[in-house]
């Protein structure tokens, strides 16, 4: 029996600075019905997923979202981070930098969707659904 991508629950970490930011994303994606764990950093995202590891494969998120600037550790440090670990996740980066170079350093690290800030919710929501299917390499 196939999930269909539109309906599928999600787990979906997400770590930004901006607490602000970071609750409408949550909102977001739970009035979808996703669920969400929530990082102010890049630090943070990574060290919450090194306590998943171990876990029940319940525990994993499907999806990250990661903002570029952050203090400790970038949206490039956690994708760089990912890889070295060799996580097999689907990343969306969210930006409010608006410079091309992003897109592609981010692609070329291997996230799935490049956001620009500010965005719709429908946007985010596309992208996490796209990313779902696309797993860092």
């Amino acid at each position: 029996m196939s999930t269909d991508p539109q309906t599928e629950t999600l787990k979906v970490m997400i770590a930004d600075d901006d607490d602000d930011f970071r609750a409408v994303v949550v909102a977001a994606l739970r009035a979808e019905g996703h669920s969400t764990v929530e990082a102010c950093d890049g630090q943070q995202l990574v060290e919450a997923l090194e306590r998943f590891r171990g876990g029940a494969p319940g525990l994993r998120p499907d999806v990250l979202i990661t903002d570029v600037k952050m203090p400790k550790l970038s949206g490039f440090g956690v994708l760089e981070s990912l890889r070295s670990a060799r996580w097999n996740l689907a990343v969306v980066v969210v930006t409010a930098l608006s410079h091309e170079s992003i897109d592609v350093v981010a692609r070329r690290l291997g996230a799935a969707e490049v956001l620009h800030k500010p965005f719709e919710p429908g946007a985010l929501l596309a992208a996490v659904r796209n990313a779902r299917g696309y797993a860092l390499a």
